[in-house]
């Protein structure tokens, strides 16, 4: 579970250690943009901008049994962000699986996609869309099952 803050620490090292050396060399407007864009940058790249990922079995299992939208996406996929930032609050509704963490994820995704990992492919009663308009995900959110 600790691995998955890896790369926002070192975002968060990175850029103090960069502001630091701007501010020592007298530039310290410079070194709080840098710092500040490495910090969105981690924070990007958090856990606490997806919610919990689920292998791909068990999100198509509890969205036949509920018929909310299997969103599958990848760390680092900035129309993944898009989509998560856009839908807000009701991104917890969605079952999230992270391609690079679940091999049968990564193949549902190819097979959608003409053997291409082309995320964030949203399915949705076993019929998959990719990169959907997050108005759309969320009209399907609100329409009762």
């Amino acid at each position: 579970m600790m691995r998955v803050w890896i790369p926002p620490m070192l975002f968060v090292l990175c850029g103090a250690a960069v502001a630091a050396a701007l501010t020592v060399g007298g530039n310290p407007g410079t070194a709080a943009v840098v710092l500040l864009v490495f910090v969105l940058l981690a924070g990007a790249n958090s856990p606490l901008i997806f919610p919990r990922s689920i292998g791909a079995h068990e999100a198509q299992r509890r969205s036949a049994a509920d018929g909310r939208p299997v969103v599958f996406w990848r760390p680092g996929c900035v129309y993944c962000m898009r989509l998560r930032i856009r839908l807000g609050r009701s991104a917890h509704r969605l079952y999230w699986v992270n391609i690079w963490h679940d091999p049968a994820g990564a193949a549902e995704v190819r097979a959608a996609n003409d053997g291409n990992e082309t995320v964030p492919t949203v399915v949705l009663a076993g019929r998959p869309r990719t990169n959907p308009d997050p108005e759309w995900v969320r009209e399907r959110l609100s329409s009762p099952a």
